[in-house]
């Protein structure tokens, strides 16, 4: 006794699979195309946005441009930045001269505030003096 399976169930069957296959691929291209995003992410790099819209861009570009969005998701590191190296600059001597006329400048403005505020004080006293000699004499008269 044969089992007897009619063409056209076999033909759904495999339109199945294919829809299927199909369906599985997409969804590995797009996956894959977004793993240099998901790098950008976790490393909360500041293109994270252009790195996601590039790789979608990618795919219409036959993935070319790919492994560059990879190697730029990586190229940022948390906490270092783009991991240039920090170099130590020493300020010029004519800095240093500037830096220390500055200071002086400070110290003298300071100093100026100072006798201004005490000057300020001195006049403020001989207006109230000079306000009670003149409300004495007033009341004198």
């Amino acid at each position: 006794m044969a089992l007897a399976i009619d063409p056209r169930t076999l033909d759904y069957v495999a339109l199945g699979i294919f829809v299927t296959v199909s369906i599985f691929l997409i969804y590995l291209i797009i996956f894959i195309h977004d793993i240099p995003y998901e790098i950008a992410k976790k490393r909360e790099h500041p293109h994270r946005d252009a790195i996601h819209v590039a790789g979608w861009v990618s795919l219409f570009l036959l993935h070319t441009i790919w492994p560059f969005l990879w190697i730029w998701a990586y190229l940022y590191k948390p906490g270092q930045g783009w991991g240039a190296e920090t170099v130590q600059v020493e300020p010029s001597e004519e800095l240093k001269g500037q830096l220390r006329l500055i200071d002086k400048l400070n110290e003298k403005v300071e100093r100026l505030e100072k006798k201004l505020a005490a000057a300020e004080q001195n006049l403020d006293t001989y207006d109230k003096e000079v306000q009670g000699m003149t409300q004495s004499k007033g009341g004198n008269t």
